[in-house]
């Protein structure tokens, strides 16, 4: 090569219009594994360019040393060089890509709360899909976190003998509950018991309000002392209750599959326990509460604290999130269940979750 040629091609520049042109020639070749012209390019790209144009560029490519043409009046071939640039800037591509899909990754906690419906999406996914893993019946409970906190307290007349107080927890939960009143509180009364109830137990968990501070608030404010104590006593059992915990079933009709469950009355009983879910709130309770080897607890029998399931198996696992939620994994068989199988996909779902609720 001549020391013109090769000044000329160390001015050239390797720009978005010469990469696409040969990216272009690469993938046509590898399409049709002939020799690529400019006039194939010029229907092949989005460039809009004149052959004449297109040529001209093929030209400084093949200067360049990524593309070549294997004989006279034929069209162009990627050379191994040109191979490589193609390979390296779609490798290039994919780790961004990747880089992007952790990035999403590390934020995926914070839009999972956000868009509440893509949580369900993802529970009820894993529900389904270890229910057609395991021909088992399958429950997921949603994250809740015990202990939290109390962010603000509102009490308000709603009407003559009632009372509203709003309760909101730590994560923005907001909780309703009325308290019987016989006396009608003045918006002066009001003012001063939403002062005390605030100053008192904000920032406290409700496991935190005992009967020292109960007893203070009780005497600070005088002649609704009672009152003060029946809106501790109603707040303790709204934000206790277990309305908010969510609970997402998949494969009951599975249970059918098995001759010890299919009896009538016993499938019945357990599909019902299975789509009306509010009895498994006990199953949830006791997993969270009583961890087996590795937050993964087997249930045999009347060992479930579920009376429908007492002819079952269930197989329970925790998984977390990075700020002490936690949720419930449950597979409901027969007695005879493949408990490796079981325990084994319980694992692999826990760690999956984990991984995508923490940091």
């Amino acid at each position: 090569m001549s020391a013109n040629n090769k000044r000329r091609i160390w001015f050239m520049e390797m720009n978005e219009r010469k990469m696409k042109i040969l990216k272009a020639v690469i993938q046509n070749y590898l399409d049709t594994g002939e020799p690529v012209g400019s006039r194939t390019i010029s229907k092949y790209t989005d460039l809009q360019l004149s052959p004449a144009t297109i040529r001209n560029e093929m030209s400084d490519l093949e200067e360049m040393g990524y593309i070549i043409q294997p004989h006279t009046s034929a069209g162009r071939i990627p050379s191994d060089a040109g191979y490589r640039l193609y390979v390296d800037d779609m490798m290039k591509a994919k780790e961004q890509e990747l880089n992007e899909k952790e990035s999403e990754l590390n934020k995926r906690e914070d839009l999972l709360f956000k868009k509440v419906d893509r949580v369900e999406e993802m529970l009820q996914n894993v529900a389904k899909t270890l229910a057609v893993n395991t021909n088992y019946a399958t429950m997921v409970a949603a994250p809740v976190k015990k202990g939290r906190t109390i962010k603000f307290i509102q009490i308000s007349q709603l009407e003559p003998g009632k009372i509203l107080a709003v309760l909101v927890l730590e994560g923005n939960t907001i909780k309703n509950t009325i308290i019987e009143n016989e006396t009608e509180l003045d918006s002066e009364s009001c003012l001063k018991l939403n002062i005390l109830l605030n100053t008192s137990v904000n920032g406290l968990t409700l496991e935190e309000i005992n009967l020292s501070i109960i007893s203070r608030m009780t005497a600070q404010a005088g002649e609704y002392g009672v009152l003060i104590r029946n809106i501790l006593d109603a707040i303790a059992v709204t934000a206790g209750s277990e309305e908010d915990l969510q609970i997402y079933t998949s494969g009951a009709t599975n249970i059918f599959k098995y001759p010890e469950l299919s009896d009538n009355s016993k499938a019945s009983e357990l599909i019902y326990t299975l789509e009306e879910k509010k009895t498994l709130a006990n199953l949830v309770n006791d997993s969270l509460e009583t961890d087996g080897d590795g937050d993964i607890k087997v249930y045999i029998g009347e060992e479930t604290p579920v009376a429908s399931m007492k002819d079952c198996s269930v197989v329970t696992a925790t998984y977390e999130l990075s700020d002490g939620a936690k949720g419930t994994i449950g597979i409901i068989g027969p007695k005879r269940m493949d408990y490796e199988k079981v325990v084994e996909t319980m694992k692999t779902i826990k760690t999956q979750l984990d991984d995508v609720f923490k940091d």
